[in-house]
């Protein structure tokens, strides 16, 4: 009886290590979730080089070389090992989701100050992977935006695959008296200075923006749409945080729209225009920084899209949602503690001041 009772345990044992196996297995790793990421970015990055030239493409190459060389730099100054991490394609989707927010064919020496920042200082100097509170890529993107505003705003009407001057934009030897030239404004940034006396409509009948770039835009944002079904479809991000962020923006947007449509654009316009669905789907669900639990996520979008509506609407800048991605990521250390789930029998109030006293 002994011996099949010991035999029992052993299958028992065998049966319980071979079902934790299966269910480790069945959890993606690190790289297969960013690598996931960066194949969902492809129909945004492909749609924006149909219109915006192959300037998109010497973005998402130089920043994705450069944070892989200051990932590579990073780890060795901090005497890790640099295959795991560089193999985890975490410091390429931060190459990818910041070249793909700069303008098309940005200096190299813009992507690369970009990057630093991005990688080193709020990646690394935070402890690496999964320490981070803040999203390393726009964090890159708010130091360029704030130091840098005239190179971050030559976003050029749609043109030709190799633009004229490309090679001398992205060298960083254009003269400084032709970069007015090269750009367009955007149609946010075209809506929001219109002027407080011009009406919406008036505004739109002189045809403010270059043939094409307003459906150019909605293009864009329908192919970053595509890339984020993608990655809720593979379970790669829940539903939560975009949908929250997104509905929240309509919502606010209807109301402007609704008590003066003379004055304020309309949802469909703040929504397909810009960062919005690029932010929801690819910047604001990055799982290190934004909430964790379903209520906090739910929260968490929901703040993003209503500050960016706020700020677009009285704020200084036309688009703002690197800024408060980062905003918001200071949120979510208080949302965590107020949102997770409290266990069947126990109080709220000890499960907070619980993980309060663990934090």
């Amino acid at each position: 009886m002994s011996m099949m009772h010991a035999s029992q345990l052993t299958a028992k044992s065998t049966n319980a290590k071979s079902l934790t196996a299966k269910t480790f297995n069945a959890t993606p790793p690190t790289a297969q979730l960013m690598r996931w990421v960066i194949i969902a970015t492809l129909p945004g990055l492909a749609v924006m080089t149909f219109y915006f030239g192959i300037g998109v493409i010497s973005n998402v190459l130089l920043a994705g070389l450069f944070a892989l060389g200051a990932e590579a730099l990073a780890l060795k100054l901090r005497q890790r090992s640099l295959r795991p991490a560089l193999s985890d394609s975490s410091a390429l989707l931060t190459g990818v989701l910041l070249g793909a927010s700069l303008p098309p064919a940005s200096p190299w020496w813009l992507i690369g100050i970009g990057i630093l920042a991005a990688v080193v200082v709020a990646k690394h100097l935070y402890g690496g992977l999964g320490q981070n509170p803040f999203n390393p890529a726009m964090v890159g993107y708010a130091l360029l935006l704030v130091s840098f505003p005239t190179y971050m705003t030559l976003w050029s009407p749609p043109q030709s695959f190799i633009p004229e001057n490309l090679w001398a934009q992205i060298g960083g030897t254009l003269p400084a008296s032709m970069l007015d030239a090269l750009s367009g404004a955007t149609p946010l940034d075209a809506f929001k200075h219109k002027g407080e006396a011009v009406l919406a409509r008036e505004f739109w009948a002189t045809q403010p923006l270059p043939e094409g770039a307003l459906s150019a835009w909605r293009n864009v944002a329908l192919a970053w749409l595509a890339g984020g079904l993608l990655l809720i479809a593979k379970r790669i991000i829940s539903w939560h945080i975009p949908v929250s962020m997104l509905v929240s923006m309509a919502l606010l947007a209807t109301l402007f729209y609704a008590s003066s449509p003379s004055h304020f654009a309309s949802p469909f316009f703040h929504l397909t225009t810009g960062a919005a669905i690029f932010g929801a789907f690819f910047i604001a669900t990055d799982p290190v920084s934004a909430a964790t639990s379903r209520r906090g996520k739910l929260f968490f979008g929901a703040g993003i899209g209503a500050l960016v509506m706020i700020i677009r609407t009285f704020g200084g800048y036309p688009d703002a949602v690197a800024f408060v991605v980062l905003l918001m990521n200071l949120c979510v250390p208080l949302l965590d503690i107020y949102t997770v789930p409290r266990p069947t029998g126990q109080p709220k109030a000890q499960q907070q001041t619980e993980q309060v006293d663990r934090s």
